[in-house]
């Protein structure tokens, strides 16, 4: 025990020593540890205050890069000497190559009293076949290829579409072809499709919106328009064999068709081909332009009373505008600030704040070589109907009145440009494009034009296009319900009596106030 106590008071300096520098070590841990502290706390501080800053800044503030030019790269124009056009797309992404030959003449340029006639030619035309290959053989022969040739109808047009993989191009192009010029009218197709056509006719009044946006466009066009008349059982029964060929050989004219072509093939190669199929055509009589007077509805509201529904169809409606017109531009985003989606004028008030419809929506409407229609829709309850009707209305008048902010101008303009590419981000979609100027006679370079004139759009020019195009006065309000559940009539509206619609569908069996078929 001695010898230990000697030991350890001999070694007490060196001990002493050892826990000296032992407490500086701690001090300076604990010195560097709350030095980290302050640090790690002023980082934090300053991360917190950054992120509140940003946070305090408006999304509208956050920079936005401008839009790249947009030059969509135009297909290749080639106009043969009996005046067909060709218009070539090249898409070498995937091994299909798609086509459609279009020929001037559609559902508005047949005869009244044959209306329906466009519809059945386009069904019988294909299920027909040719001369050579019956329809049925056509169907068996294209489904072994993944392929398809078809026949449609529109109201200004009618069309021969095909579609294939490339190594099946010059088999199918030819059936094509071959249903182009030697087509093979069938009673028996025909009569399939009148059948079919029937069938459409006496379900039509089942569905109200569809009822609403066939009367709609009635009342803006006329009851006898080209653009909304209705075949009818008679009228498609009075249609024959005959009457589809000679329609056929009224459209099927060089000078009044437009070829297009995209996909996984060679112009050169693709160009020879259409040129032996169709250069030898002898040019015919050019197809007449539209022509027609468009007055507009007739001012007052209007009632299609479907007693089996609990909500209603409501359409405002008044005469729109052509594409060609220099204000299209100026309407285009007013039309994005009065409807273009959930941030617009309509739905804010009609649906987020009043809570009146379960979609609202519309616009003033413009089309190529016709007054489109001015439209503003809502679907609602019943009881909700003359509320809502008035609230759209609200909203229509305070174009003119409620000015327009630079806010929802910039806004307005950034969803038209920024959606707008997406109608041209394919050549598949540049094609179809360039086909339609190329058919309604507009410039190659419209869509350029149009991106142009959005952005030169200003406030004045909205406050002018609204002052200039909106009038409530010209304007039909048409409501598709059960009146009876209406609760506040709609003399409500301040513009008179409602006119009652009849629906009625000749020669079909007896109907229901319901608008559907009832006992006979």
């Amino acid at each position: 025990m001695n010898s230990h106590r000697a030991f350890f008071m001999e070694n007490q300096p060196q001990r002493t020593l050892r826990a000296q520098r032992f407490a500086e070590v701690r001090f300076h841990l604990k010195a560097s540890r709350g030095l980290q502290y302050v640090l790690l706390v002023a980082v934090l501080l300053f991360f917190g205050a950054t992120l509140r800053a940003q946070q305090a800044q408006p999304w509208k503030q956050i920079p936005i890069p401008p839009l790249h030019p947009f030059h969509p790269e135009q297909p290749k124009r080639i106009e043969l000497k009996n005046g067909l056009v060709i218009l070539l797309e090249e898409d070498h992404e995937l091994p299909f190559i798609n086509g459609v030959i279009n020929l001037r003449g559609g559902s508005r340029d047949e005869p009244a009293a044959k209306a329906g006639l466009v519809g059945l030619y386009s069904d019988a035309w294909r299920t027909s076949g040719t001369a050579s290959k019956d329809g049925d053989a056509l169907d068996d022969l294209l489904e072994a290829k993944a392929a398809k040739v078809e026949t449609d109808g529109d109201v200004d047009s009618t069309a021969v579409s095909w579609s294939c993989l490339t190594k099946d191009e010059d088999l199918v192009f030819g059936i094509a072809v071959d249903l182009l010029k030697h087509p093979a009218f069938k009673d028996d197709k025909l009569m399939l499709a009148k059948q079919q056509a029937a069938a459409g006719i006496v379900r039509r009044n089942d569905d109200a919106s569809a009822i609403a946006s066939r009367e709609a466009a009635k009342l803006v066009y006329g009851v006898d328009s080209p653009y909304t008349r209705e075949p009818e059982l008679a009228t498609i029964k009075a249609i024959t064999l005959d009457d589809l060929k000679q329609w056929h050989d009224k459209t099927f004219v060089p000078n009044n068709m437009i070829v297009g072509v995209e996909g996984d093939f060679d112009s050169a190669v693709m160009e020879k081909a259409l040129r032996a199929a169709f250069e030898d055509l002898p040019r015919g009589a050019a197809w007449p332009k539209p022509v027609g007077e468009f007055s507009g509805p007739q001012h007052g509201t209007y009632i299609v009373d479907k007693t089996d529904v609990n909500q209603s169809n409501v359409y405002i409606v008044g005469l729109g505008t052509m594409r060609n017109n220099p204000d299209y531009f100026a309407l285009s985003v007013m039309n994005e600030i009065f409807s273009g989606g959930f941030g617009s004028r309509l739905f804010q008030d009609v649906r987020t704040k009043r809570g009146l419809a379960y979609a609202v929506g519309g616009g003033y409407g413009a089309d190529y070589d016709h007054p489109g229609i001015f439209r503003v829709v809502a679907g609602t309850k019943s009881p909700s109907t003359v509320q809502a009707a008035q609230a759209m209305m609200d909203q229509i008048n305070e174009l003119k009145t409620k000015p327009f902010t630079e806010d929802e101008l910039k806004r307005a303009k950034d969803q038209v440009l920024n959606s707008f590419i997406f109608n041209y981000d394919t050549k598949e979609k540049v094609l179809a494009a360039a086909t339609r100027l190329e058919f309604y006679g507009y410039p190659a370079d419209f869509l350029e034009k149009y991106r142009d004139g959005v952005e030169r759009v200003t406030t004045a020019d909205l406050e002018r296009v609204a002052k200039k195009y909106i009038d409530t006065s010209k304007l039909a309000v048409l409501v598709v319900g059960n009146q009876q559940q209406f609760g506040t009539p709609l003399t409500e509206l301040g513009m008179g009596a409602p006119r009652p619609i009849d629906i009625t569908i000749p020669g079909a069996p007896q109907q229901s106030q319901s608008g559907g078929e009832g006992e006979q």
